[in-house]
């Protein structure tokens, strides 16, 4: 029995892939609102810590091919400055999830949010189809039940994508998906500090956005 069950505890543990699919909510007419704070460090700048907040709109489309020639879907984000404001188109991207990848177009910039099936044994470059530096990404949570603003989700999947500090830099990136809706959550800091003290900001950005709404 000693022999089976550690034999047992090093098999990963992985979940059913039509299952992890449905955490990226890629399914045409899906919606989902945020809550956004954004904040630019500049030392030298007039404003030196402009902090900008808004709400955010994102939407997936019809479907269309991709600079690949693959079949991918259209996703619209828009932007409004609070809840009284009309809904204003500021980007269009594409997203698909194809060779077990969720991937979403950025900016021209193709990432990869998710990998399928999802294990905690498993990391993936994020950046592996763009020229910017290789950034390791795993799961920290999988499938957990959690709280988010007034939200309460029964299925969750974390996504860990920097955590870093030395004497000038701090990084912590993560990202929050819940099961039939996509990303509900994004924490962003990339920081030029001072001292390893996170308190003293040179330059950098932080991105924070939190799911107040969704749909189809």
């Amino acid at each position: 029995m000693l022999i089976l069950l550690s034999c047992k505890k090093d098999i990963p543990q992985t979940y059913n892939l039509s299952y992890s699919y449905t955490y990226f909510g890629l399914i045409k007419g899906n919606y989902v609102l945020y809550e956004v704070v954004e904040i630019t460090h500049d030392e030298n700048a007039l404003i030196q810590h402009d902090t900008l907040r808004y709400q955010l709109k994102t939407l997936i489309g019809d479907t269309l091919y991709d600079n690949s020639g693959r079949i991918a879907n259209r996703f619209f984000r828009s932007k409004r400055p609070n809840a009284n404001a009309p809904w204003s188109i500021t980007d269009v991207w594409t997203t698909i999830i194809a060779d077990n990848k969720a991937e979403l177009v950025e900016e021209n910039q193709r990432t990869v949010k998710l990998i399928f099936p999802f294990s905690k044994q498993m990391t993936w470059n994020s950046n592996q189809f763009n020229p910017n530096a290789a950034n390791a990404c795993f799961y920290s949570s999988i499938d957990y039940s959690g709280s988010i603003g007034s939200f309460v989700f029964d299925h969750l999947a974390q996504v860990e994508q920097a955590d870093e500090r030395n004497l000038v830099v701090y990084k912590r990136q993560f990202e929050v998906y819940a099961q039939n809706i996509g990303l509900v959550r994004k924490y962003y800091k990339e920081l030029n500090i001072a001292n390893f003290d996170t308190l003293n900001i040179k330059s950098g950005k932080e991105l924070f956005m939190e799911v107040i709404g969704y749909g189809n």
